[in-house]
């Protein structure tokens, strides 16, 4: 991993959102301490009160930077010397527009959950006012950061595949397949309620991470798409299965499937990308292999760390072949590259290349078109739309 200590000291973190019984919130504070970057000093972590100051206590923030709202985080902690360098936002989605926003008026740069937020109006706000300000902006979509895709994406680039003709990206999940969201279950409260969630139930949940992969890897973005856009548990708000043919500029076709009632499946996040020159085959379950079948040459499987990988595929890579490397780590690694780019940008300096790879607002409102395109094309009965 890339290191830049040149500003001499851990970066200040701040988190809206991530309180007791949160699931994301612990994921980017393990991510955040991982290869030890940030410090957490401050923190607005729940909207009821009781709840913040004992997540607070916990977490070892000191009491006078735990706030009762995120404005007031973001009004206190602009006002102080030692207030936080990057705020991560880890709330349900309805909340990141208006925590994004407060931040970025205060001067603070961001680190946002995905997807961006409920709305492409909201996205572009969002765009513009990173633009006026000129602060970073990270969207965690944490999958672009796995060693192996990093080294697809390469492939592809370097005309590995050579033009591309097909991709396919699944993403099913089985744990909504009953109507979960009326019991006590947290987590599937929010993303089946519409006020919370936005547009999409597993689209904006799933579907949206499946369609960055498709698009870090291959580089390219549909030009237009069709979707069968169901809920197939009764009573359900939002959807919870959507498929979905696509179409490119350049003539490749491509298939996206996303579900959270695909009974036996847990988080099988899978990418398939055809050239006429070869494919290759990652599965997140399998983060750590990749299988390239070339037009002309034997098939080879592709080992994280391992012989043959290049400069983008090690970059993100910690321990040798053979000890696995997954989820938490790929979290690490945005929040590592995006540490590399704000020590950069505070110190004057530049970041290598390869800590460029963080998404960022492009690929929240590209995400929140797709959202739009795709809910657009399933109420109007399956239609072709463009994007």
């Amino acid at each position: 991993m890339s290191k830049q200590t040149s500003l001499g000291r851990r970066l200040r973190l701040g988190m809206v959102g991530g309180g007791q019984g949160a699931f994301i919130g612990a994921v980017h504070r393990i991510a955040a301490r991982l290869d030890d970057r940030y410090e957490l000093v401050a923190g607005a972590l729940s909207s009821k009160p009781d709840v913040a100051a004992a997540s607070a206590a916990e977490l070892f923030i000191d009491s006078d930077r735990s706030y009762a709202s995120f404005e007031d985080m973001a009004k206190q902690e602009a006002a102080r010397e030692d207030g936080i360098d990057v705020c991560a936002i880890v709330t349900p989605n309805h909340l990141h527009f208006p925590a994004a926003m407060a931040m970025l008026d205060a001067g603070i740069h961001v680190i946002c959950d995905k997807p961006l937020c409920m709305t492409v109006d909201e996205a572009e706000k969002i765009a513009a006012k990173v633009k006026e300000t000129g602060l970073l902006f990270a969207l965690t979509h944490n999958y672009t950061a796995y060693p192996m895709v990093r080294e697809a994406r390469q492939m592809v680039a370097d005309g590995k595949l050579g033009n591309i003709r097909l991709v396919q990206v699944e993403y099913p999940q089985g744990w909504m397949a009953t109507k979960v969201e009326d019991t006590d279950n947290k987590q599937a409260n929010w993303r089946a309620d519409p006020a919370k969630a936005g547009m999409g139930g597993a689209l904006g949940d799933i579907g949206t991470h499946a369609h960055n992969l498709a698009n870090f890897v291959s580089g390219m973005t549909p030009s237009e798409l069709c979707a069968d856009v169901d809920a197939i548990v009764e009573g359900r708000k939002l959807d919870d299965n959507v498929q979905i043919l696509m179409r490119y500029e350049n003539g490749a076709r491509g298939m996206l499937w996303a579900s959270q009632v695909a009974i036996g499946h847990e988080n099988g996040l899978r990418l398939r990308i055809y050239g006429d020159k070869g494919g290759l085959e990652w599965a997140q379950e399998h983060p750590n292999h990749m299988h390239f079948r070339p037009l002309d040459g034997r098939p080879e499987l592709l080992t994280r760390g391992g012989a043959g990988i290049g400069a983008e595929g090690l970059h993100g890579v910690r321990v040798p072949p053979g000890h696995p490397e997954g989820y938490l780590e790929g979290f690490a690694n945005l929040y590592t590259d995006f540490a590399d780019q704000l020590v950069a940008h505070l110190t004057n300096g530049k970041a290598d290349a390869a800590a460029m790879l963080v998404p960022g607002v492009k690929e929240g409102l590209e995400g929140m078109k797709f959202v739009e395109a795709v809910v657009r094309s399933g109420r109007d009965g399956a239609v072709w739309v463009k994007m």
